[in-house]
């Protein structure tokens, strides 16, 4: 079932993805995924993705969300919008 306002992903092709946020919060408005997180990553590298972390490009600061929060069409596009 296809809902409006929904990003079909994939969560392990979201590294390096870019997204644009549609309502910016201190200018904050384009991200990059730097890290896909997973629960002890470390002792099984093909563990399911549960959350990213988002580097804004206008301030480089870096906030951590579940990946499935992205799907959210309202609350992110995917790629650079103006």
């Amino acid at each position: 079932m296809n809902l409006p306002n929904r990003n079909e992903l994939r969560p392990n092709k979201l590294l390096n993805s870019k997204w644009t946020a549609v309502t910016p919060v201190n200018k904050e408005k384009h991200f990059l995924v730097v890290k896909v997180c997973a629960p002890d990553s470390a002792e099984s590298p093909d563990a399911p993705v549960t959350h990213v972390a988002l580097e804004a490009v206008h301030s480089g600061r870096v906030q951590i969300l579940p990946w499935r929060a992205l799907q959210d069409g309202a609350l992110w596009h995917q790629g650079w919008k103006t």
